[in-house]
Parts: C-alpha cells; sequence; structure tokens
C-alpha cells in the first residue's frame, strides 16, 4: 500500500490502520514522490489525499490512469472535503473510491480488501486479452506478406470511426478488430493459410472456418463481446453471398460491415506477392465495382468515399474502371 499525504499525523494514523491489517505500507508526503514511488515499488492500492502543496491528488491520480503500467492500481481519495464538487473532480480524475477524514477502520478494512479483489480481477482480464493480442501478432507474423495489415487496420479503424461518429466504445470495438479479426486463422495448417496459389475448393472450405474459430477464442471474453461480431461477420457480402452464415443486408452488423470496407481497402492499396497495390483511386473503383455486383453496401460505401477523399484527397466521384476484382471472390490463402 502506498498512502500519501502531506500532514504527518493523518499519514500516520493511515498506516497504523493498514498495518494492523497485515499490509506492507509505504509512505510519501508530496504528489512528486508519489509518482516516483509507484514507479518504483508498483504498490496494489494508494490512499490519496486530495489537498497537497505543488501536485494536488486529482493531478496524480490522473497522470496513474494514464500510464499503461499503473493505469489498474485502485486509487482511493482521502479528504476532509465532503463536497460534490471534489467528488466529482476525483470521478473525472480516474479515482476508484472515496473516504473522509478521520478514518472509521472497519470502512477503510472493507473498501480496501474490495478494491484489491477487483484489481485482481482486472489484471486476470487484461492477462487475457493481452494473451489474445499476442497470439494475432503470432499469426501475423507466420505471413511475411502482409507486413503491418493490422497496424494499418487499427489506424484507418480509428480514423473512419471518428468520421462516421461512433462512440468511442465502437471504435475501440473496430480497433480490436484490427488485431483480432483473422485470430482463428491459428487453427488453419500452414499448407492452406500459406498456399502462393489459389485454394482449392476443399481448402477454401477449411480457410472459411478461421471466422468461427476466431469466434469461438474471443467469446468467453465480455469485454470482446463487440469485437465478436466483426470476427464471425467480416466476410459476408450485402446480397447474402458472403459466409459463414450467407447474411443479407442489414443482418451484417454495422461495425463489421465498416470494417469490412477498411480490410478490403488496406489489401487492395498494399502489395502483395499475387498482386501489386492499386492506387487508392483504383481500389475505390474495385469496392464500386463490389458494390454493383450487390457485395457491398452501397450508402456506406459512398461514405467510406468520402472519407478516403478527405485523407488520401481525391475526388469523391471515383467511377468504377479497372476489372481487375477476380480472386477477390476466390482468394489466395493470404488474402482470405
Amino acid at each position: 500500500m502506498l498512502v500519501v499525504d502531506d500532514h504527518p499525523s493523518s499519514r500516520m494514523t493511515a498506516v497504523a490502520l493498514l498495518s494492523v491489517e497485515g499490509y506492507d505500507v509505504i509512505e510519501a508526503d508530496c504528489g512528486l514522490d508519489a509518482l516516483e514511488m509507484v514507479n518504483s515499488g508498483n504498490p496494489d492500492l494508494i490512499l490519496l489525499d486530495v489537498m497537497m502543496p505543488g501536485m494536488d491528488g486529482f493531478e496524480v491520480c490522473r497522470r496513474l490512469k494514464q500510464d499503461e503500467h499503473t493505469r489498474l492500481t485502485p486509487i482511493v481519495f482521502v479528504t476532509a472535503l465532503d463536497d460534490r464538487r471534489s467528488r466529482l473532480r476525483g470521478i473525472e480524475a480516474g479515482g476508484d473510491d472515496f473516504l473522509t477524514k478521520p478514518f472509521d477502520q472497519l470502512e477503510l478494512s472493507a473498501r480496501v480488501k474490495s478494491l484489491i479483489r477487483q484489481k485482481r480481477l482486472n489484471e486476470d482480464l487484461d492477462h487475457a486479452e493481452q494473451v489474445l493480442f499476442s497470439i494475432a501478432r503470432t499469426i501475423e507474423s507466420r505471413d511475411p506478406n502482409t507486413g503491418d495489415h493490422c497496424e494499418r487496420l487499427v489506424s484507418c479503424g480509428k480514423a473512419f470511426g471518428e468520421f462516421l461518429g461512433l462512440s468511442r466504445s465502437e471504435i475501440r470495438d473496430l480497433a480490436w478488430g484490427g488485431y483480432l479479426h483473422d485470430i482463428g486463422k491459428v487453427g488453419i495448417p500452414d499448407s492452406v493459410l500459406l498456399k502462393p496459389g489459389k485454394l482449392t475448393p476443399e481448402e477454401w472450405e477449411i480457410m472459411q472456418q478461421h471466422v468461427s474459430i476466431g469466434e469461438r477464442i474471443c467469446q468467453p471474453l465480455r469485454t470482446m463481446r463487440g469485437v465478436v461480431p466483426i470476427i464471425r461477420h467480416h466476410h459476408e457480402r450485402w446480397d447474402g453471398s458472403g459466409y459463414p452464415d450467407g447474411l443479407v443486408g442489414d443482418q451484417i452488423p454495422l461495425l463489421a460491415q465498416i470494417f469490412q470496407l477498411i480490410d478490403i481497402y488496406d489489401a487492395l492499396t498494399s502489395e502483395r506477392p499475387y498482386k501489386k497495390a492499386f492506387t487508392p483511386q483504383e481500389a475505390l473503383a474495385i469496392l464500386d465495382e463490389e458494390t454493383a455486383k450487390g457485395w457491398r453496401n452501397p450508402e456506406l460505401v459512398k461514405q467510406f468515399k468520402a472519407f478516403i477523399a478527405t485523407v488520401e484527397d481525391i475526388p469523391e466521384n471515383t467511377k468504377a474502371g479497372t476489372s481487375e476484382t477476380e480472386g477477390l471472390s476466390q482468394p489466395t490463402s493470404s488474402a482470405a
């Protein structure tokens, strides 16, 4: 435990109460010292005074919650102030709980135990998510031809999501989909996944299984609820000719439709052993052709073209002018 308070008497009281409960306690008397101790000591919980000279408790909390390494550390604001404004500022800074001076030992003990338990659960969940992302990166590294495909999908997903006015959680799901959409390929044999030529019908059937495999991998995590539809349905088509479920029109989840356009555009504008990198105009023309075939959502394609026009500085009224889409319906293993 880390107790941060510029008043020695208050700090000693908190240290004594926590020590009685069996916790190892370290102390800091200002915000800067607290940040140094967190970085060096990695405490399980922080009792943080609000009113301190120099850097106040709100700023300390804000910095810790913005740091990837300390964002899961519970922070309990300790203050003699019991006004609504202070609590709102604490919530905005990312605080996890509040205690009012003078301390009640039973209340302190109960709140600390609850927050430590929650921290353990959050760390387990965070670890599970990181394992999934590691698997996804490993899969991408198996195919050296895709380059930084996933990173580009994440970046484009965030930008297009903001362009469409999606919520923060939807943009996060799009970003996570960039990493995890093909995680199911971990279950596809290399003889199929890395085959340089076109797949046989039997191999294509095996390749299509990667979406259901990916769904099963990610479904147990509640934080992946918004990502699972992207994983399962990013190969569906507007006219129902896609896989795995043959969904039609708006039966296809919106985030899957959005992600699909980002995925296709990146694949088209990237060089692969079996194709050259198309220009943005050529890629949008191919999307136009696929929309005319009934494969894509016409309104969403229109919005995507408007988005690309803003980032690539090209006219929005790009028209279909190439027929080099053969193979998109029966892709090679590395483009599936």
